[in-house]
């Protein structure tokens, strides 16, 4: 869904504004698709603060760097959307395996342009 989305909304040669626009799109149709927000240990709770920092005009090594954290602050929580909600308390303690996929591509894409992070 996410890069469906992202496909249909960026443009053949995309600005910083084009991608952050199109990234965010891709992020409500994510939510849309789970019925989820952040907060309930989900891709979510990478996707929103990387899109956040991309409009803030971070550095990519900053988030790609991000994304690490916001996949690793996931691991407290209780998963209440996605297929780790079916775990219930027992998801407490474990990082989203959604989170972190996120972060591993934000990661990959940002080495991919920028040639390191």
């Amino acid at each position: 869904t996410l890069f469906m989305a992202l496909g249909k909304e960026i443009s053949a040669e995309p600005d910083h504004a084009n991608l952050a626009a199109a990234f965010g799109k891709a992020i409500e149709a994510v939510a849309a698709r789970g019925k989820s927000q952040v907060g309930q240990k989900t891709m979510l709770d990478v996707l929103k603060p990387v899109h956040d920092a991309l409009l803030q005009g971070k550095t990519g090594a900053e988030i790609a760097d991000l994304a690490d954290n916001a996949a690793a602050a996931t691991v407290p929580m209780k998963a209440l959307r996605g297929r780790a909600s079916f775990l219930g308390d027992r998801s407490i303690g474990h990082m989203d395996a959604g989170g972190r996929s996120v972060a591993l591509l934000v990661r990959a894409v940002v080495e991919s342009i920028e040639g390191q992070a």
